[in-house]
C-alpha cells in the first residue's frame, strides 16, 4: 500500500472524479425503480451484499493486505457513510418522492463534501472557491424546486441526512485512498459493513419477500454493481489525487448527466432552462476549480 505521489496532476483526479460521478448518476432513478416493488431496506443495504460479494473476491484473487487497526476505524466511517447511511435514507426517501426530487440531495452534497474534506482531509480552500461551491449548489437546489421537483416535504430529511452521511464517507474515503488505493477502500468497507446488514436484509426478505418487476430488479442490479461498487474505484481514486473539497464539485453536474441520460434512454425533451442552469453550474465548477486550494 504505497502513498499517492504528490507529483501527479490534480487534474487527473478531476477525470478520476467525473467517471465516478457518471456512474453514480443514475442511482436516484435506479433506486427509485427499485422501491416500487422492493422493500426500501432490502434495495438500501442489499445493494452492499451483492457489492461485498464482489468485494471479497476481488480482495482475495488479488491477495491484498489487511487494512491495520487505524484504517479500520478510518474503514468504518466510511461504511456509515456511503454503505449504510446514504443508501437506506435515500431509498426510503425515494419511496416517497419522485426521483426529480433527489436533485435536491446532489445540490447539497458537493458542499457538504468540500466542508467535510476541510475537516477530514485537511483541504483548505480559499475564499473564491467557497463562494463558487455556495453558487453552484444553490443554483442546483433552485433547479430542482423551480423545474417542479416539488415543495419541501418530510421525506426532505431524510435525503439531508443521506447527504451528510455521503459527505463524511467521502471525504474519509478520498483521504484513506491515498495509501490504500481507491478499490481497496470501498472493497474492505464493504466486507466489514456485510456482518451488519446482513441482518436487517434477511428480516425484510422474509416480511416482504422479493417478488418484482424486472425493472425493479434492474434498478437494483444497478445501485448495486456500478453505484456501490465500480463507480467508486474512480471516485476515491479522483479525490485522493485532486483533493476532496475541488474534486467533490464535479458533483454539481450529476443531476444534469441524469437529465442527459434520461433524454439519450429514455426520449424526454430537454427544456432549455434546463441547459441553461446546466451551462451556469458548469462555469461554477470551472472557477472552483481555478480557485486556490491548500493540501495538508
Amino acid at each position: 500500500m504505497q502513498r499517492i505521489p504528490n507529483s501527479i496532476n490534480p487534474e487527473i483526479g478531476l477525470a478520476y472524479g467525473f467517471f465516478g460521478v457518471l456512474g453514480f448518476s443514475l442511482t436516484l432513478p435506479a433506486t427509485r425503480a427499485a422501491v416500487v416493488d422492493l422493500d426500501p431496506v432490502f434495495v438500501g443495504l442489499g445493494r452492499a451484499l451483492v457489492a461485498a460479494i464482489l468485494a471479497a473476491a476481488l480482495l482475495r484473487i488479488t491477495k491484498q493486505k489487511r487494512p491495520d487497526r487505524r484504517q479500520l476505524k478510518s474503514l468504518l466511517i466510511v461504511a456509515f457513510g456511503v454503505i449504510l447511511g446514504f443508501p437506506l435514507l435515500s431509498a426510503w426517501a425515494m419511496q416517497q418522492l419522485p426521483a426529480s426530487h433527489g436533485a435536491v440531495v446532489t445540490g447539497i452534497l458537493p458542499l457538504a463534501t468540500a466542508i467535510a474534506g476541510t475537516i477530514r482531509a485537511g483541504d483548505r480552500p480559499s475564499r473564491g472557491f467557497w463562494i463558487a461551491s455556495i453558487t453552484g449548489s444553490f443554483t442546483v437546489i433552485a433547479f430542482a424546486v423551480i423545474s417542479g421537483a416539488g415543495q419541501p416535504q418530510v421525506a426532505d430529511l431524510a435525503l439531508i441526512g443521506a447527504s451528510v452521511a455521503a459527505a463524511i464517507g467521502y471525504a474519509e474515503g478520498g483521504r484513506l485512498t491515498q495509501v490504500m488505493g481507491g478499490w481497496q477502500v470501498i472493497s474492505w468497507a464493504l466486507v466489514l459493513a456485510a456482518p451488519i446488514v446482513a441482518l436487517p436484509v434477511i428480516v425484510a426478505v422474509l416480511e416482504h419477500g422479493l417478488v418484482a418487476s424486472p425493472s425493479a430488479w434492474l434498478g437494483f442490479g444497478y445501485v448495486s454493481v456500478i453505484s456501490q461498487f465500480f463507480a467508486f474505484f474512480a471516485w476515491y481514486q479522483g479525490l485522493a489525487i485532486g483533493g476532496v473539497a475541488r474534486v467533490s464539485q464535479i458533483q454539481l453536474l450529476q443531476p444534469f448527466l441524469t437529465i442527459l441520460a434520461s433524454a439519450l434512454f429514455l426520449g424526454e425533451a430537454i427544456a432549455p432552462f434546463t441547459i441553461g442552469t446546466a451551462t451556469l453550474v458548469a462555469a461554477t465548477v470551472a472557477l472552483g476549480k481555478k480557485a486556490a486550494i491548500k493540501r495538508r
